[in-house]
């Protein structure tokens, strides 16, 4: 296939100007909703690890319980590569609107469980087990949203992948803000009896309140107009695995940097507590500082993408982390203060910022419209499955193997080296820029 049939216009040819379709904002405001949602749902989750740890899987050494709760986190993730198949291929044959609506709809149904549940205490082991079943239904609803929504945003304006794309990014960016938010404000304000009584519910509750404004916006929307007047005959799944192998190994590729950067804010609070000895309350005030510049440079990113390509700014972020990672980590830990972990957290938000906000656009240019929906699914939950699932987990354990908590930097450098390779093999493979 050539590179022509894979986006609207030949890779490095300016495409003609192209109307805004009239529901492009709704479009934005619609899937940035859902995606927020879901990262909300993660982001809070990991935030609350340690007591969760504690309440869930009891046991008497709090490494392992810590591990248990991350081990969970990840099983979630084998999920995600079904929702993928599934809920990406009903968007390529029903269409994306029908797919954003049940993803958000499943969403909120795990999002109550986890809100509702009794403890370990007082149910036993129902208690962990229906915590599972939670997480098992947010990882195959979320399986499926990313890729639905990113269509969705891109078939509304092929000519502008690259802005409207990274509204996605930007999303997650406000959900990682949140979440420090709700961790910042819960450790500082409640007692260690009222976090583990009732205050660790409260956020999962707030994750509720946004799910219902995202439902009746994605019900209220029309189809994509390029979905629309796409051939939805075919068969996503067979034809990305007969034809395309190639564009899905290099886009699951594509994505490993974008989670393993997120991931590793995410547990930027329990690495701070834990190895370095801060308080919560601190921990999650610099990580609010990542999100924030996610959330704000998110769409100046993705404008430039249009205008210079996605690959220089993931490669030059994939560089950088292979680079700064360990000299950052070792600074860090020889010298652990607030404002030194502030400016790592800087630092790792604007290189996850440069990355992230490039790679919905690539993935977009990677597929045709008629395996879009399932093949950026599926590129992204392989990648999400196998590197940010049990990230915590994997970074936990490296850390304790090796009794060296700059273990961390081995699992960051090892996802930038592969995105290196898969950035280059999307420019010189299938001559995308």
């Amino acid at each position: 296939m050539s590179s022509t049939a894979i986006g609207s216009t030949p890779t490095g040819i300016t495409p003609t100007p192209f109307k805004q379709h009239p529901q492009t904002w709704r479009a934005v405001i619609s899937s940035s909703i859902g995606n927020a949602l879901e990262w909300f749902d993660v982001l809070i989750y990991s935030a609350m690890a340690v007591t969760i740890a504690k309440l869930f899987f009891p046991t008497e050494n709090q490494t392992v319980s810590l591990l248990i709760t991350f081990a969970t986190f990840g099983v979630s993730f084998f999920m995600r590569p079904l929702g993928a198949v599934v809920i990406g291929a009903y968007s390529d044959r029903v269409g994306r609107k029908s797919a954003l609506t049940l993803s958000i709809l499943l969403m909120m149904i795990g999002t109550l469980m986890i809100a509702i549940m009794p403890t370990y205490t007082q149910i036993g082991l129902w208690a962990p087990a229906g915590i599972v079943i939670a997480r098992l239904l947010q990882g195959f609803s979320a399986g499926g949203e990313f890729g639905s929504s990113t269509a969705f945003l891109v078939e509304h304006a092929p000519h502008r992948r690259g802005f409207f794309s990274s509204w996605q990014v930007a999303s997650q960016g406000l959900s990682i803000v949140l979440a420090a938010l709700f961790g910042a404000i819960l450790s500082s304000q409640l007692s260690t009896e009222q976090l583990e009584s009732w205050g660790w519910r409260l956020p999962f509750i707030f994750g509720l309140l946004i799910g219902p404004a995202g439902y009746y916006i994605r019900q209220s929307l029309e189809e994509s107009p390029e979905f629309a007047q796409a051939d939805a005959t075919g068969t996503p799944l067979r034809d990305i695995m007969t034809s395309q192998k190639m564009r899905l190994l290099i886009g699951s590729g594509s994505v490993v940097m974008a989670t393993v950067s997120v991931y590793l804010v995410v547990y930027m609070p329990t690495y701070a507590v834990k190895q370095l000895g801060m308080t919560s309350t601190a921990s999650f005030s610099a990580t609010i500082l990542a999100g924030v510049i996610m959330l704000l440079f998110s769409p100046v990113v993705g404008q430039l993408s249009d205008k210079y390509g996605r690959i220089p700014f993931m490669l030059s972020s994939s560089v950088l982390f292979v680079l700064l990672s360990y000299p950052l980590f070792s600074w860090l830990s020889l010298n652990p203060s607030f404002v030194n972990l502030l400016l790592v957290q800087g630092v790792i938000g604007l290189l996850m910022t440069m990355y992230f906000a490039s790679m919905p656009a690539l993935l977009s240019d990677i597929f045709p419209v008629q395996t879009r929906g399932t093949g950026m699914s599926l590129s992204y939950n392989i990648a999400v499955m196998i590197f940010g699932g049990f990230a915590g987990m994997t970074i936990t354990w490296l850390i304790a193997v090796t009794d060296n908590k700059l273990a961390v930097t081995f699992y960051v450098i090892g996802g930038a080296m592969l995105s290196v390779i898969a950035t280059l093999a999307a420019r010189y493979k299938l001559r995308l820029r």
